[in-house]
C-alpha cells in the first residue's frame, strides 16, 4: 500500500482563499452606499437651507421703496413707532428712519379711549384735507386683536354716510339746493321704500334737505336718488368719488369700494339712503371722501411719511399731490352747509353735549354725518361717524367706525368727539 500522507493536496484558487474578505467588503459596500447617498442628500438640503436663509437675509436688508409703496410700509410700522415730542418715528427693517405724519397726541388719545371703552371692533382715521397727510390711524378689537391690522383697508356697509354722495350728485346736477323741501310718507328711519311716496291727497311729512341730512331721513334721500337723479347720474357721481375703481389709491392696500348699479326703483331708493348692504367702503376711502368735501371738492393722495433718512442722508419722499376733483367748490360749500345740522340738531348732537359740557368751543362749526346698519363681517351693529372742522376752514377730516355687539359700548360719534376735542386742545 502507498503511504497516503505523502500525497500533495489540491491548490485553492484566489476566490476560495479570500472569500471571507470579499464578503466583508461587499457587506461594507452595501452599508456605505446608502449612507453615502443619505449624507449627500443631507448636504444638499443644508446647502439649500443656507441659500434660502442667505437670500432672505439679503431681502431683509434690501432698501425699502420710497415710491407709492411707502404708504403700505409705513402703515405696517405704526404699532412699533416711537413718539419723540411732536414726531412719531418708525424704523424700517433696512434701517431707514421714517418721520410719520401721525399726530402723536391725537393717536395716543384715540388709542387710549378705545382701550378704555373696549368696543368689539373699532377703527379711526384722520386726514389733513388740504394735503392728504394722515394724522391718525388707530384701531382696536376686544374680540380679535389681529383684526385692526388691516381694518382700515377692508370694506364694510357704508350705511347713511352714502347720503353725502347722493346729496353731492343732486347738488352737482342742480336737482336740489340746500333749501329744497320734499314731501314723503313714513317714519324718518323707515326702511320700506314702497311706503315713501307722498299721498296725492296731501297730509304728508315735509322737510328741507338740509334738516333731512342732519336727521338722516331715509325717505327723502331714497327718493332723491330714484325720482330726481336716476341710476346713471348717481352711478357717475359714485365713480368720480372712487367707487368701483381698483387702482384708486396708489400704494394703499385698500380693497376697492363697491357701489353696484341699482336694477330697480326699489333698489335705487335703498342705495340713495344707504340701506343697500352691497354698498361698501373702506374706512381709508371714507376718510378721503370726507376730506375731499372739506377740501372744496378735491381729493388728495394719502400720505403717511413726511421725511425719510438712511445712513444719515435725507431721502426724497412723495410730495403732496391731487388725486381727483370729485365735485365743484360750489357743491362742496352747499354740502358743508347741509352737514352742519348733524351736530347742531341731528343724529350726533348728544355726542357733543356731554355731562361735562361741550369740550369744543361753542363757535366751532363741525360738518358731520352719521350712519348705522347691521353687518355680518364681522357680525354686529355698525356705527359710522364722518366729520371735518372747522367747517369754514377745515384742518382735520376724520372717519370712525365702531362695531358693537348686542350691548353697545360706544358710538362712532363719541369717538369722533374725543378726537376733535384732543386735536383742537392742542391749539390747532
Amino acid at each position: 500500500m502507498q503511504d497516503l500522507k505523502h500525497l500533495t493536496r489540491p491548490q485553492k484558487n484566489f476566490f476560495q482563499r479570500h472569500w471571507k474578505g470579499a464578503a466583508l467588503c461587499t457587506a461594507l459596500a452595501l452599508l456605505l452606499i446608502p449612507l453615502s447617498v443619505l449624507l449627500v442628500r443631507k448636504g444638499a438640503q443644508a446647502i439649500s437651507v443656507w441659500q434660502d436663509s442667505r437670500q432672505q437675509a439679503v431681502q431683509k436688508v434690501r432698501p425699502i421703496s420710497l415710491g407709492d409703496d411707502l404708504f403700505a410700509t409705513a402703515s405696517s410700522l405704526i404699532p412699533t413707532a416711537v413718539s419723540n415730542g411732536e414726531l412719531l418715528t418708525a424704523t424700517a427693517p433696512d434701517g431707514t428712519t421714517l418721520n410719520l405724519s401721525i399726530n402723536p397726541a391725537l393717536q395716543h388719545r384715540v388709542q387710549g379711549y378705545l382701550e378704555q371703552t373696549r368696543p368689539p371692533y373699532a377703527i379711526f382715521i384722520a386726514v389733513e384735507p388740504a394735503t392728504g397727510r394722515v394724522l391718525s390711524l388707530a384701531g382696536y378689537s376686544a374680540t380679535d386683536p389681529t383684526w385692526q391690522q388691516q381694518a382700515a383697508y377692508q370694506v364694510y356697509p357704508m350705511a347713511s354716510l352714502f347720503k353725502m354722495i347722493t346729496a353731492a350728485a343732486a347738488l352737482e346736477n342742480r336737482k336740489i339746493n340746500p333749501a329744497t323741501v320734499l314731501e314723503f310718507r313714513g317714519r324718518l328711519v323707515s326702511e320700506t321704500p314702497k311706503n315713501w311716496d307722498p299721498n296725492p291727497r296731501g297730509r304728508n311729512n315735509k322737510m328741507d334737505v338740509t334738516e333731512a341730512m342732519g336727521k338722516s331721513v331715509n325717505p327723502i334721500y331714497g327718493m332723491i336718488a330714484s325720482d330726481l337723479l336716476g341710476r346713471e347720474q348717481l352711478k357717475q357721481t359714485c365713480e368720480r368719488f372712487g367707487f368701483n375703481r381698483s387702482l384708486l389709491l396708489p400704494g394703499v392696500p385698500a380693497v376697492p369700494s363697491a357701489a353696484p348699479a341699482a336694477e330697480s326703483t326699489h333698489d335705487l331708493r335703498l342705495q340713495g339712503c344707504g340701506l343697500d348692504h352691497d354698498l361698501q367702503v373702506s374706512p381709508i376711502h371714507a376718510a378721503l371722501i370726507t376730506a375731499a368735501i372739506a377740501n372744496r371738492g378735491t381729493m388728495m393722495v394719502p400720505r403717511l411719511v413726511d421725511q425719510a433718512a438712511r445712513d444719515g442722508k435725507e431721502l426724497k419722499v412723495p410730495a403732496t399731490r391731487e388725486l381727483e376733483r370729485v365735485i365743484s367748490p360750489e357743491t362742496a360749500n352747499s354740502l358743508t352747509h347741509m352737514l352742519l345740522t348733524t351736530v347742531t340738531s341731528g343724529t350726533s348732537r348728544k355726542a357733543f353735549r356731554t355731562p361735562e359740557g361741550r369740550r369744543l368751543t361753542s363757535d366751532m362749526k363741525i360738518a358731520a354725518k352719521t350712519g348705522s346698519i347691521d353687518g355680518d363681517n364681522p357680525k354686529g351693529h355698525y356705527s359710522w361717524f364722518a366729520a371735518y372742522a372747522p367747517a369754514d376752514q377745515p384742518r382735520i377730516a376724520l372717519v370712525a367706525l365702531v362695531i358693537n355687539g348686542d350691548k353697545w359700548k360706544i358710538k362712532a360719534s363719541q369717538l369722533g368727539e374725543q378726537a376733535l376735542a384732543e386735536f383742537f386742545r392742542q391749539g390747532r
